[in-house]
């Protein structure tokens, strides 16, 4: 018996956004879905507008896994996390430890083809799926700001900063074609002609 999608599944528990008031709840299994979509998103136009070698469907799967090791460390508020060099290196050896663990929960013959959705990376995958992680934390903002919450609006725009810094033109088209449709109600979202080419 192995216990890793049982434990896995456990991501719809963990909360995010832990300090802050939110009108409505996230939690991690949420946000990774919305994560491997955008992520793999991003990679299709990378690769079709942008000749980009990649693989989507990989990149995908690197979205659903990224924050796995939280169903073991849970969600640290991000002001924690990266308060001091030395405690976001701490952070990044828990983590570690965490997806070592989880790793373990598979059949031996399995462990090799999950290590590389339970590690991190600064290559071009990995660079996709923390921008499609960022992308989703700023449409939690702006879904809160939408629902008259200020609660968010600070962490929004500093999100919407690091965003425009990112030099990706394909994560800069993602942002410019689908985050804008966030801003409508479903009867906006529904509306005849309200499909761009």
């Amino acid at each position: 018996m192995h216990h890793f999608f049982a434990y896995v599944s456990r991501l719809r528990y963990i909360r995010r956004w832990g300090l802050m008031r939110s009108v409505m709840p996230e939690n991690d299994a949420e946000h990774s879905l919305q994560v491997a979509m955008i992520a793999h998103a991003i990679a299709v136009m990378g690769r079709d507008r942008y000749g980009r070698d990649c693989n989507p469907e990989h990149i995908l799967a690197l979205g659903v896994y990224h924050d796995v090791s939280e169903v073991i460390t849970g969600d640290m508020p991000t002001p924690v996390k990266y308060h001091s060099r030395e405690l976001r290196s701490a952070y990044k050896d828990v983590e570690a430890m965490a997806n070592g663990r989880l790793l373990t929960m598979l059949p031996e013959g399995m462990q090799s083809a999950f290590a590389p959705y339970l590690s991190e990376g600064k290559d071009y995958d990995h660079r996709i799926v923390k921008a499609a992680d960022s992308i989703s934390a700023y449409l939690k903002c702006m879904e809160e700001k939408r629902a008259g919450n200020h609660e968010f609006d600070a962490a929004g725009e500093v999100i919407r900063a690091g965003l425009m810094e990112i030099e990706l033109p394909e994560v800069q088209d993602f942002i410019t074609t689908f985050v804008p449709s966030f801003n409508l109600s479903l009867d906006e979202l529904n509306q005849p002609g309200g499909t761009q080419a």
